[in-house]
């Protein structure tokens, strides 16, 4: 084979390799989505584009805390949802006084801004679901209007908003269960 088309199918295997790898890590670790509801301001806002493990959870179970892009029960085309982890499988969480709780304990919710939670009744969390909430919860469509989600509609969990670079936010667990 001469020496010029060797170089070119060299190139070529390259660049299909890079594609190759592109897409793998795209579809099955990291994916980046455009946030397109106000359920999360002040952590992330409309427009912001997060990007999302989509590996971790084959290894451990959500956390409480945990910010995660899911489908919605009975959704799976569309925009995904973007929420926080409140409640894990075998935990009741209720609303009262203007505060979450989990098993009776007083969640400190640091990212919430000021709005006081109406009262809701105790919900439990059944095995291999979570209850999630937005923390603009005056506006989030949320686990108490469509209930506990199953773990498998979740996509991942967000890991940070990067663009555009003033609302750049590395989005840690922040829920912190208080006797």
């Amino acid at each position: 084979m001469n020496k010029a088309i060797r170089e070119v199918l060299d190139w070529v295997i390259i660049i299909a390799i890079a594609f190759g790898a592109s897409y793998a890590l795209r579809h099955w670790v990291v994916q980046p989505y455009r946030i397109q509801m106000s359920s999360m301001e002040t952590t992330v806002f409309p427009n912001d584009l997060v990007m999302v493990d989509k590996i971790s959870y084959d290894f451990h179970q959500p956390r409480r805390g945990d910010v995660i892009i899911f489908w919605p029960p009975g959704v799976t085309t569309g925009d995904p949802y973007i929420k926080r982890v409140i409640g894990l499988p075998g935990e009741t969480v209720e609303a009262k006084g203007g505060k979450i709780y989990v098993n009776g304990k007083a969640a400190d919710e640091v990212y919430l801004h000021g709005y006081v939670m109406p009262d809701f009744s105790p919900t439990p969390v059944p095995q291999g679901q979570l209850f999630v909430m937005g923390d603009n919860r005056a506006v989030s469509l949320d686990s108490r209007s469509f209930g506990t989600i199953p773990t498998s509609s979740i996509i991942g969990r967000a890991m940070f908003a990067y663009w555009p670079l003033q609302h750049f936010v590395v989005l840690r667990a922040q829920t912190v269960l208080v006797q």
